[in-house]
């Protein structure tokens, strides 16, 4: 019996043509198109004032940022919905930025990778893919200008720079042409979850799983658009189309996750037959790896969480813990990111913490240090605790660390720094730099969490940390095998002479 055709999950590990095959299939059978869909109108906000397509134009904008997939993806079908309604052409553009915060040449190549391959899936679907070079309120604004867009539709993406770049176009765009942004990222869209900030995961965990059964659906396919471009689309240089970006090309590619949708469906099946049967014992344990490792597939929008979550969920009666304890991380605490980004525009700083947290570390910011590092010497996993210069390692060189891990790396930043400034601009630097999913809510959530204490509560005071939830040595290695991950991560302690000079000398001063 096919994986298709049965109600089963499969004992063995299918092709991944299987599941891309029976995914496609899946599509197929819940509707002909977006236009036979009964779409939920609550995913997408309009932005202008301006809500019908402007009439005689020559097409349909998506600008692609946050959410780089064709299938599966709420605004690549809405922008089709309103394509197929006015007869006229989809185009989708995604903008190559000269510089993105901290992102290196590890994140462009795989980003732009991927890219090519939603192009190609594009064009298979007389879709008209263009990579754009500079700022996008910039060169979205001129290619709706030049080629007569009738209607621009957005991802949504909480962070500061991405939404001054909507704000932007709001203000510059003709204001005939409306802008409807779609929360493809979030199973609930962000702003249908709460419109306030959330305290913690107990506050807004009802509040998602509320409202799962409403959104929580399968996909219509994206289909062979029928209305092809007025105009010439170009090709594009794909090897030559980093030349010009002025980022970081010390920090090159990790080979362990490869970009795109279809290396997604690969980790995704992985995961599944290797991992959610022990998810929920063992997804703690940094050594043993037992997570979905798909956050930087999540993060580039490669592949759509709510996909995930709808493969995940089949194996509930058989691994009920695991999929509740799975679906808990990548729906309830992720979607608690966002909602932080969104309303706390210091999401990325001291003063974004709560007011109990901003008052105790500021307390015992004159409390004395019996380590102190530099930027250089942490970036370089030069300190004398092998565990963290392992969990350094990790991230420079693979591209993630283990989530458990990632709370005691930052936690030590914040031990062995001067000021808890320094702490959280550096983890948040250094997670940006190196992470595969760096740049993320995600990302900045772990930071303020492991140094802010956000979503958390205060705990019993000691120096340095003051209230903040403190995190040791020792307590490490009653969970995990820290020796096995301190050899695997090559977390030797390097010059150990110069390190007691160093800490004598800090103890003295």
């Amino acid at each position: 019996m096919s994986r298709k055709n049965s109600s089963e999950p499969p004992i063995k590990k299918q092709k991944l043509t299987s599941l891309f095959d029976e995914l496609t299939e899946k599509r197929k059978n819940v509707a002909d198109s977006i236009t036979n869909f009964k779409f939920n109108k609550k995913r997408v906000k309009i932005l202008s004032q301006a809500t019908e397509v402007v009439k005689g134009s020559k097409g349909i904008l998506y600008w692609m940022f946050r959410d780089g997939r064709i299938q599966d993806n709420w605004a690549m079908l809405f922008a089709q919905k309103l394509a197929l309604k006015n007869r006229i052409p989809l185009h989708v553009c995604y903008c190559i930025l000269p510089k993105f915060l901290d992102a290196t040449l590890r994140h462009y190549k795989f980003l732009v990778e991927s890219l090519e391959e939603v192009s190609m899936d594009a064009k298979k679907l007389n879709i008209n893919f263009h990579l754009l070079h500079g700022e996008p309120n910039t060169v979205v604004l001129e290619f709706i200008r030049k080629h007569n867009m009738g209607a621009l539709i957005t991802d949504f993406f909480p962070l500061r720079v991405p939404m001054a770049w909507v704000e932007s176009l709001k203000m510059d765009l003709p204001q005939d042409i409306p802008i409807c942004q779609v929360d493809a990222h979030n199973i609930v869209p962000c702003w249908v979850t709460s419109d306030q900030l959330e305290y913690s995961a107990r506050t807004i965990r009802n509040k998602i799983n509320s409202k799962l059964q409403e959104y929580l659906t399968e996909y219509p396919p994206v289909i062979e658009h029928p209305y092809k471009s007025s105009f010439e689309v170009p090709e594009i240089d794909w090897l030559n189309c980093l030349n010009d970006v002025e980022i970081d090309r010390s920090v090159d590619k990790v080979e362990w996750c490869k970009p795109g949708y279809r290396a997604a469906l690969i980790q995704l099946e992985k995961f599944i037959y290797e991992c959610l049967p022990h998810y929920c014992e063992k997804r703690n344990n940094p050594h043993l790896e037992m997570t979905s490792g798909l956050s930087p597939w999540f993060h580039f929008g490669m592949i759509s969480v709510q996909r995930v979550i709808l493969e995940v969920q089949k194996y509930k009666q058989k691994y009920l813990r695991s999929v509740n304890d799975f679906m808990e991380e990548a729906i309830v605490r992720r979607e608690l990111s966002d909602n932080f980004c969104l309303h706390n525009k210091n999401y990325d700083k001291i003063d974004g913490a709560r007011q109990w947290a901003i008052e105790t570390l500021n307390t015992h910011k004159k409390d004395k240090r019996q380590w102190i590092y530099d930027l250089k010497e942490l970036e370089t996993s030069q300190t004398h605790d092998d565990l963290w210069n392992a969990a350094q390692n990790q991230l420079t060189v693979d591209g993630k660390i283990h989530g458990f891990m990632r709370m005691y790396w930052a936690k030590k930043i914040l031990e062995w720094t001067k000021l808890p400034e320094d702490a959280l601009a550096w983890s948040i630097y250094l997670n940006d730099k190196y992470s595969m999913d760096g740049r993320d809510p995600n990302g900045y959530v772990g930071c303020m969490w492991s140094i802010c204490g956000i979503h958390d509560q205060g705990w019993k005071e000691r120096e340095i940390f003051g209230k903040i939830r403190y995190m040791n040595y020792k307590g490490c290695e009653r969970k995990f095998d820290v020796k096995a991950y301190v050899q695997k991560h090559n977390g030797k302690v390097i010059n150990i002479k110069a390190l007691s000079q160093k800490k004598t000398t800090k103890k003295t001063k």
